[in-house]
């Protein structure tokens, strides 16, 4: 890889296949194949296998766990914790996931909360949703601007929007 301008940034990984990094800087990468297509992106963080492999130019995006943020390519301000939480996020901005599969189909929603495993799973491009607990709003595809506070609070949820619920 050319690290001419790979500045400020620590980089450690069996399978170094990253981009070209030439204007990446302040960026860590833990993880075989974190970063891998990373370019201009820059401030943020990668541990685990497949970690933000797809970042070319995001900023500002924390995503720890195998597989975590692994599709994101320009997003900016996502953190991502657990394995695959937010893996299939591309551009989205804005977002936290926190638990195995938390906000997985997650494509370009943005403003997005999903703590607790499962949770908005089926998300893909809604946007102003908060999910905590365990399956909460997992089934939830499109919906908006739904609250959901609780395991499987809301779970059955595909398409509605401005919907709060609180309980199992």
């Amino acid at each position: 890889a050319d690290t001419t301008n790979f500045t400020d940034s620590i980089l450690i990984s069996q399978n170094a296949s990253t981009g070209t990094l030439s204007s990446a800087t302040d960026n860590v990468g833990i993880g075989d194949d974190v970063f891998a297509s990373l370019t201009s992106g820059r401030n943020s963080v990668a541990i685990g296998a497949n970690a933000m492999d797809a970042n070319t130019s995001g900023k500002n995006n924390v995503a720890v766990g195998h597989g975590a943020g692994n599709n994101v390519t320009t997003g900016i301000r996502n953190t991502l914790i657990g394995g695959l939480a937010g893996d299939a996020l591309t551009t989205a901005g804005n977002t936290v996931a926190v638990g195995y599969n938390a906000l997985t189909a997650a494509t370009t929603g943005t403003f997005n909360v999903a703590i607790g495993s499962e949770a908005l799973a089926a998300n893909t491009t809604a946007s102003f949703n908060t999910a905590v607990g365990g399956a909460a709003l997992t089934a939830n595809t499109t919906g908006s601007a739904n609250n959901a506070v609780g395991t499987s609070a809301l779970a059955a949820n595909t398409t509605g929007s401005n919907n709060v619920a609180v309980g199992n």
